[in-house]
């Protein structure tokens, strides 16, 4: 059983996205602008954005769970105003549209773009204006996740859990990282595209300058990596209650990721067994481990479906933006008629922000298996079971709290 639940809704020219987060225990300190609003404005930063970022300031106005500053136990609602709605009032309007108006008005695409939910949606929910797909199908509403993930992010910090991620490739070219630094998320917000490896940071917005010039889009990689886990999050007895594989499921229900590894992945697979495992060895100063270690992480902080004490590390694979400015052959679902695949103000790159959001969906993930293990009404409540385990880890392990 889910402990937390997760809800947005909202158009990307709409007035506004809604998020709406159940689950989180009464007695968490959360603020709006200390916990919500950084993780927005990180959303929309990053090398390669369109002019879209540029008119919205995202922030998020809380509406219910919360009183002087403390969750209430009950459903957190909150709400990220669209600025760019002044200008689409007419187009996304609520009523029918009025008798004898200018259809141009209405901004409407006939011409469903390679790649993009336009064309599946159009089929699957009846339309011919492909504006009723691509609105909610937008990784405008992304922004929506993170705000809840953000609740998420302030429930787990509370027990010592720290979620980042940083970019490992964008088109051709591939950081070189050795070992991660211990605030992922402060160095790697360091530069436009969330890189560690400063010489290929450089180099990726070089190829994303090259991409613009010739109207096209890059992708790209990115990790997100927890720290602070204790062993035993998830379970191996059922194969819904896997973590790896609903940590999986999460990270590919981003816009445009189309692949998702843990640990070494793919890599894995093309390697003998003893070029994988990892050994375990005694560890005393892992006590969220139980006092026992692994002498290297390429499971990724899971085995079997169950955290390992280890970092987890899930890394998310983008494609480019469907949105081309020299756009892909298409047709026009009025008449059939060939044409060019409609087009909307997008970015050339959105990787380093969707590592923002692969942070959210692990973050939300994590969230929930926490309190599956160590769940309550109250902070207090989940404090005294996780400081439970905590001894019990030390009692039958061999390091010490």
């Amino acid at each position: 059983m889910r402990r937390i639940a997760f809800h947005t809704a909202g158009e990307s020219h709409g007035r506004a996205l809604t998020a709406l987060i159940e689950g989180i225990p009464a007695g968490l300190s959360l603020e709006m602008e200390r916990d919500v609003d950084p993780e927005l404005k990180r959303r929309q930063g990053g090398y390669g954005r369109g002019r879209r970022m540029q008119i919205e300031s995202d922030r998020a106005e809380l509406l219910s769970g919360v009183r002087l500053g403390e969750t209430l136990g009950s459903p957190i609602s909150m709400v990220v105003w669209n600025r760019d709605w002044d200008n689409w009032t007419v187009a996304m309007a609520h009523e029918p549209p009025e008798p004898g108006g200018n259809p141009k008005a209405l901004r409407p695409h006939y011409l469903p773009r390679p790649g993009h939910a336009d064309l599946v949606g159009a089929f699957k929910y009846d339309r011919r204006d492909v504006r009723d797909i691509l609105e909610r199908a937008s990784a405008r509403e992304t922004a929506a996740r993170v705000a809840c993930a953000a609740v998420a992010k302030r429930l787990l910090a509370e027990f010592g859990v720290r979620i980042g991620s940083h970019i490992v490739s964008i088109g051709s070219v591939e950081a070189e990282v050795d070992e991660l630094p211990e605030d992922v998320n402060s160095e790697a917000d360091k530069n436009a595209v969330r890189c560690l490896d400063d010489d290929a940071a450089t180099r990726m917005m070089v190829e994303i300058d090259e991409a613009k010039e010739r109207g096209d889009t890059l992708g790209g990689i990115f990790e997100v990596v927890a720290t602070g886990l204790p062993v035993g999050l998830g379970s191996y007895v059922s194969w819904d209650t896997k973590l790896d594989g609903r940590l999986a499921g999460a990270v590919m229900s981003i816009q445009a990721v189309k692949g998702v590894e843990v640990g070494l992945g793919f890599t894995g697979a093309r390697r003998p067994g003893s070029n994988v495992h990892d050994p375990i060895v005694r560890a005393e100063e892992k006590f969220r481990a139980g006092g026992m270690g692994r002498a290297s992480n390429r499971a990724g902080g899971l085995e079997g479906g169950v955290t390992t004490g280890e970092p987890v590390a899930v890394r998310g694979a983008m494609k480019p933006i469907s949105t081309l400015m020299k756009p892909l052959p298409s047709v026009d679902l009025r008449d059939g008629s060939v044409g060019d695949a409609a087009t909307e103000r997008s970015d050339v790159c959105a990787v380093p922000a969707a590592g923002v959001v692969g942070e959210a969906m692990v973050a939300l993930v994590l969230a929930d298996a926490f309190l599956e293990k160590f769940g309550g009404d109250s902070i207090g409540e989940v404090r005294r079971n996780f400081d439970g385990y905590l001894n019990y880890l030390a009692e039958r392990g061999f390091g010490e709290r």
